[in-house]
Parts: C-alpha cells; structure tokens; sequence
C-alpha cells in the first residue's frame, strides 16, 4: 500500500492507522498547492480532486475521502482497530463520530486555513471551532477514554489530528480539560509518535 499525505493534514489520521495495525506501507508526500507528488507526479492523475489523503490498496486500486480510508483500514483489521459489527448501535456510534469529525469538526477549520478568509470570517470560523470542542467536551465527561466503546478507533485518529491542529492556530486548549487529556492520551500512542518523525512533525 502507498499513502499519499500531507504532513498534518487530515491524512495523518490514516498515516496513524496504518501504524496501529501493522501494515507494510510506503508513503509519499503532495504538494496540494502545486498539485504534485514528492517523485514528481500530477497528483491529479492519482486524485482527481487534488487533496490528499489517498490510498492505493495492495490491489492497485485508488481510494479517496479520508472517512472511507479509515473505515477501509479498519474493516480489514478487526482484530487490531475497532470497528463494530455492522447493525450494532456501536457501530451506528463509531460512524456517528467519524461523521462528526468529517462534516462538523473538519468543515469549520476551514477559513482558518484559507488565505482568503478575511479576518473576520476567521474569527467567526475560531468561535465554530470551540464549539465543537464543547461537544467533544461533553462526550469525554464521562470519564471514557475513547470515543466509542472506550476502544481506540479510527474516529479517534480524526478527531485527534482534527483537534491538534489547535496547537497550529494558537488555540490554548487548557479550557476543555478532558479533551485536553485526550489529545495528549493520543499523541503518545507509539504509532501517534512513529506518524509524527515520518511527516517531520517531531
């Protein structure tokens, strides 16, 4: 298998997925903005929308979307990445957070990252941001230390590339102290650490 990936974008989650279950895996970074791969490619003969991640599978094929990778990563590794058996409320759970951090979570980043936000949507996009950590908030609570099932899933992996990227935005995290732990739960899993030296982010 071969990931395409940006560092600290999205695709870390399933940089970090491919870590937590073995697999033998390359990787090659894009240049989203130049829409070309590190060996000199047209990324958008390999993605034709031109953002990562991608994955191509052992058997060649191109897959695309972030929640359909992680899902894929999970279902042919049931007994190394969680992934509830289909018409469970478990399973309805893990694709309820995975859902969450692709439509909410993951949207409302967006003017933050745009050179052509203007200030004021910035502010605007920062306030729908600390939102979504409330929720977050809310959820952890309890006391859990996962998302679902107190299990560590894929879904894990998204909202925690999707949270940390607070730590690029300046965005102090000590007002939602049960996310905050989280957050830092997940980034010392071994394969949190072994997806952070390969991107060059530690």
């Amino acid at each position: 298998m071969k990931l395409y990936y940006k560092p600290g974008a999205c695709s870390l989650a399933s940089h970090i997925m491919l870590y937590e279950v073995g697999a033998t895996f390359d990787i090659e970074a894009v240049d989203t903005a130049a829409g070309q791969t590190e060996s000199g490619r047209n990324y958008r003969e390999i993605n034709a929308n031109g953002y990562v991640p991608t994955l191509e599978t052992d058997a060649g094929e191109n897959l695309s979307e972030g929640v359909a990778i992680l899902q894929y990563i999970a279902d042919n590794n049931a007994t190394r990445a969680y992934s509830p058996a289909i018409g469970s409320i478990e399973r309805a759970r893990f694709q309820q957070f995975l859902n969450y951090a692709a439509a909410e979570l993951h949207k409302a980043w967006g003017p933050l990252f745009s050179d052509n936000s203007t200030d004021a949507e910035k502010d605007a996009a920062e306030a729908k941001v600390k939102t979504k950590f409330d929720y977050l908030e809310t959820v952890l609570s309890d006391g859990r230390d996962f998302l679902v099932g107190n299990q560590f899933s894929v879904a894990d992996a998204y909202t925690f590339v999707l949270v940390n990227w607070a730590n690029f935005k300046a965005i102090d995290l000590s007002g939602w102290s049960k996310l905050a732990d989280y957050v830092a739960r997940i980034a010392a899993r071994p394969a949190t650490k072994s997806a952070f030296v390969a991107e060059g982010l530690a």
